[in-house]
C-alpha cells in the first residue's frame, strides 16, 4: 500500500474516525510483521512470543494512543517500534526473573539491521534497554534515533523524516550513538 494511503488513514484516525482502523491494520500488517520478525529473529530460539502475538499486543497498545497526532507512516512505525521494544523488554525481564538471572537475550548492534545476528557485538535486550535509557537522558534525539533505526528498522531517510532532520545528520548521529552504546555495553572496540 502506498505511503500516502497509510498517512491519509492515520490522519483520519487522528481526527477521530475509528472506522478507519479496520482499513489501517491490513494496510500496515505486512510491515508490522516484518518488523516483529526482525525483532524475534534476534531473540533466543525458545522465545515464547511469535511475530503475530507481538503484532497483536503492539497494535492493541497503538489503538489506545489518544494523545498522538499522526503525521505520517514513518512516525506510526516509529511509535510501533517503541511499543514493541517495551513489550520485548518486559518479556525479557519476566523471563530473566523467572529463571533467576537466566540466559540473556542477545542482540547485535551493527549496521546490518535486517541480517542475521552476529556473534561479535552482541548484547542482551535488558542491558541494551538500560543503555538506551541512559543515552536518551544524555541526548533525547540520539536515543530516539537509535530506537527508530535499530528497533523500528527505519532507513536513514525515514528516520530523517520522522525526526525532521537531514539524512546526513542522521548518519552522523547514528555513528556516534552506536559507538557510545558499544562503549557502554563493553562491546567490540570498547
Amino acid at each position: 500500500m502506498e505511503s500516502q494511503d497509510v498517512t491519509g488513514m492515520l490522519a483520519k484516525w487522528g481526527q477521530g474516525d475509528k472506522d478507519v482502523l479496520n482499513q489501517l491494520l491490513p494496510a500496515v500488517y505486512d510491515e508490522l510483521h516484518r518488523m516483529a520478525g526482525r525483532y524475534l529473529h534476534r531473540e533466543r530460539p525458545d522465545h515464547s512470543l511469535q511475530p503475530t502475538a507481538l503484532i497483536n499486543e503492539a497494535y492493541l497498545r497503538l489503538v489506545d494512543q489518544n494523545s498522538v497526532t499522526w503525521a505520517n507512516r514513518a512516525q506510526f512505525f516509529g511509535i510501533a517500534a517503541s511499543i514493541m521494544r517495551r513489550i520485548l523488554v518486559d518479556h525479557a525481564r519476566g523471563h530473566q526473573a523467572a529463571k533467576r538471572g537466566g540466559s540473556a537475550i542477545k542482540l547485535p548492534l551493527d549496521e546490518d539491521m535486517h541480517g542475521s545476528p552476529k556473534q561479535e557485538g552482541e548484547m542482551d535486550l535488558v542491558a541494551l534497554d538500560a543503555a538506551l535509557t541512559r543515552l536518551a537522558k544524555l541526548d533525547a534525539e540520539q536515543g530516539r534515533l537509535v530506537e527508530l533505526r535499530y528497533f523500528a528498522g527505519l532507513t536513514i531517510e525515514e528516520t530523517a523524516q520522522v525526526m525532521g532532520t537531514s539524512p546526513a545528520t542522521v548518519k552522523r548521529s547514528w555513528t556516534i550513538s552506536r559507538a557510545w552504546l558499544r562503549r557502554e555495553l563493553g562491546g567490540p572496540g570498547a
